[in-house]
């Protein structure tokens, strides 16, 4: 086995031969999401409910045993049956450390990471290790877990300093393991002032690298991880270091307006969104990696006959970022690996106790559009049109977008406030009542609904990555 380091623009190992990571990220694991998982609202809040509805025991039973069915043996060999060679391990420091008692290392944070990083590394995976969800939220989104828009992660500085402290945690812990690729200390972050990001980036290298000095370092772009305008130089003084992007195209989405044919002009948008996104980088020939990109998936129970139709063009999408990436030989991590049947490359069967359980919640959910990722607001839309009608017509046209725009247009704002946290919390209690009265052998069945055995293959979507791994070996 092979330490992983940069040299240039590219990935290789200590022979000094180019290594091209092609993978997934594990999302909704270590760090839940609400469209992954199927739950409204942030982790913290359904941890919270779900305690108070069935008592602390029962609830940390069913949380441990997500984890532990989530991803298993069995996941690892399908996965490299694929031949990819890299998983995403997105946790969140809420495993590692309670806000109510800062800086005091919880040992239990490393039982379900190890043994996914061990169970990887039997297979011959290599991981990455990804810090989804900081203190204080690093950005304005709800997978950074604090429940608000305000990313006050960059506005008090205990919050980045306990980051740093974890790292240097994480970094005793993991050095000197080589199936580990690297460390992505801050999943994309949304510094408003685009100069602190850069600062915490210097601290947490020098911090990191006085502890591990051979892991790589990826730093991920501010803005969701789409912008590198604003480091400068910074990269000088980051020996060993890739750089990030998240690399999702409008086309895969339900707000996208039009199916994508991959006319030329398409392509050219598509190639164009890509190209902007690692310019910094390579002015200066540093090395790239997509850490996160992939379209979502119309469902039959939702979308109906359309499903067919649509998740054509989705596939479409993808094959054509795809062939940008060969070119490039471009290391990435598509996102996501499992879910509950929106974008990952396995998904759990609406068969199983907890998709059954929560039907009609979910189908709800959807209707409701209370998740932000990839939201079809169309049952809805009549609902929130006043309100943004409201700021357009009283708000001046300099004063309406504010940061992180052009990521979050006006609509999105009024829609992540509005919908996908006020709504989203008057169901978090309605979840979590959906375990009373369940017995520790019931919980246990709904939580295996995650298992791999339990779990459909979207097979297209695979074959296609397959395909691609082979053209980079």
């Amino acid at each position: 086995m092979s330490l992983i380091k940069v040299a240039g623009t590219k990935l290789v190992n200590e022979q000094g031969n180019e290594v091209v990571l092609r993978g997934a990220g594990l999302g909704g694991w270590m760090n839940m999401e609400n469209f992954i998982s199927g739950y409204p609202g942030c982790e913290h809040q359904i941890r919270d409910a779900l305690k108070e509805a069935i008592g602390e025991e029962k609830s940390e039973f069913f949380f441990d045993q997500f984890l532990e069915y989530f991803f298993t043996d069995a996941d690892a060999q399908f996965f490299k049956s694929l031949g990819l060679n890299c998983i995403r391990l997105p946790f969140n420091y809420r495993h590692f450390e309670d806000d109510m008692n800062p800086r005091i290392l919880k040992e239990s944070g490393f039982k379900h990471l190890d043994r996914v990083i061990n169970i990887c590394a039997a297979h011959g995976i290599h991981t990455i290790l990804d810090m989804h969800t900081a203190p204080g939220g690093q950005n304005t989104d709800w997978h950074a877990d604090h429940g608000t828009h305000i990313a006050n992660f960059w506005n008090y500085k205990d919050f980045q300093d306990r980051s740093v402290w974890l790292w240097e945690q994480l970094a005793a812990h993991y050095k000197g393991n080589k199936w580990i690729a690297g460390y992505n200390p801050l999943n994309e972050p949304t510094d408003a002032k685009h100069t602190r990001v850069v600062a915490f980036y210097d601290r947490v290298h020098k911090a990191i690298r006085a502890i591990d000095p051979d892991h790589v370092i990826f730093f991920d772009g501010n803005t969701f991880a789409s912008d590198f305008s604003h480091f400068g130089d910074a990269h000088k003084a980051w020996e060993n270091t890739a750089y990030s992007i998240h690399d999702y195209a409008s086309y895969g989405f339900p707000a996208a307006g039009e199916l994508y044919s991959g006319t030329e002009e398409q392509r050219r948008r598509l190639r164009r969104s890509y190209e902007k996104k690692r310019e910094w980088m390579d002015e200066r020939q540093l090395c790239v990696w997509n850490g996160e990109w992939g379209p979502v998936y119309a469902r039959k129970q939702y979308e109906g006959a359309a499903t067919e139709s649509i998740n054509e063009s989705r596939i479409k999408v993808l094959k054509d970022q795809l062939d940008i990436y060969n070119k490039d030989r471009l290391s990435w991590s598509i996102w996501t690996y499992k879910d509950i049947g929106f974008q990952g490359m396995v998904y759990v069967s609406t068969e199983t106790p907890y998709m059954m359980l929560f039907k009609d919640l979910l189908a709800r959910k959807h209707r409701l559009a209370v998740d932000a990722w990839g939201a079809d607001d169309a049952h809805v839309r009549e609902i929130y049109q006043p309100l943004l009608d409201h700021v357009l017509r009283e708000i001046p046209p300099e004063y309406q977008n504010i940061y992180p725009h052009p990521v979050w247009k006006l609509h999105e704002r009024v829609s992540r406030i509005s919908r996908n946290i006020l709504i989203s919390e008057f169901l978090i209690k309605e979840w979590a009542e959906h375990f009373k009265g369940k017995t520790l052998e019931e919980i246990d069945e709904i939580a295996a609904s995650f298992k791999f055995e339990a779990c459909l293959k979207r097979e297209g979507l695979n074959n296609i990555l397959t395909e691609n791994a082979k053209l980079v070996q």
